[in-house]
């Protein structure tokens, strides 16, 4: 068995945490799933909800690579394009404003201290269920208004819906509660984690349009309050589709380090 030392940053947005690492020369082992589901394990190894790897792009910027804290690759982590891009800049990638290549397309970004404003997918779809919409803002996302968020129990309750309602693949679930004016409170269950996280980027943004599409807001720029701190969405409306959906906030490093692995 193999021996190797990886250097790592640690980024956190909003409390969604992500192993972080400059891949541009093409030295982790990426199809090593048990790897990348240690370095994110809490116990034995850094500890993280996600592991993300900045890549090199022929054509924009960089390309960011994201897997769950499970160890497989997965759809696009709103929280994670935001850590990315203040990644990115850190290593001189880009100054200001950035493009880059994520699972799901293209995104644009622009950095101003440690705000960071990420354009995300266009959302054109969106199905109704019973007591909740159903989107994909680049996860799939379920979400449904619920009462004393604050006593729910989102991992119980998000598991059952996880797998009984939308089977192996699964999708996120989100719990949402209007605040006041304009401004909502947001839990979510994420598959992959299979845990509720601090906050979901994603997740976030499929409530805001969620919560506009069913008229519970008529206002196109959204106060979200996550577990792990505040995020806004803006967007534009015309007839079903929702076009310049940005999510908006903080991204932070928290510490850089080394770890030795064996692969």
């Amino acid at each position: 068995m193999d021996k190797i030392e990886i250097t790592f940053y640690k980024y956190q947005g909003t409390g969604n945490d992500f192993v972080m690492i400059d891949n541009r020369e093409l030295n982790f082992p990426k199809e090593n799933t048990k790897l990348v589901a240690f370095l994110c394990d809490r116990r034995f190894g850094i500890g993280a909800d996600g592991l993300i790897l900045l890549e090199n792009d022929t054509n924009v910027d960089f390309k960011m690579v994201y897997y769950n804290s499970d160890g497989n690759e997965s759809t696009m982590c709103g929280n994670g394009g935001r850590c990315i891009v203040a990644f990115a800049e850190f290593l001189n990638v880009f100054k200001k404003e950035t493009t880059f290549n994520a699972v799901d397309g293209l995104h644009n970004a622009t950095l101003e201290g440690s705000l960071v404003s990420l354009q995300m997918l266009d959302v054109d779809e969106i199905k109704e269920k019973p007591n909740a919409m159903f989107l994909n803002t680049g996860s799939p996302h379920h979400v449904q208004q619920v009462d004393n968020l604050s006593d729910f129990n989102v991992k119980s309750e998000g598991k059952k819906l996880r797998y009984g309602l939308y089977g192996e693949a699964g999708s996120n679930i989100n719990f949402v509660e209007p605040v006041k004016e304009n401004t909502f409170a947001v839990r979510t269950y994420e598959r992959g984690v299979e845990d509720e996280t601090l906050s979901c980027g994603t997740g976030v943004t499929a409530a805001a349009i969620a919560m506009h599409k069913s008229g519970k807001v008529s206002a196109n720029h959204i106060f979200i309050k996550a577990l792990g701190g505040n995020l806004e969405v803006k967007f534009k409306v015309t007839n079903t589709l929702y076009s310049e959906v940005f999510l908006i906030g903080e991204a932070k490093q928290v510490f850089k380090g080394q770890i030795a692995c064996s692969i």
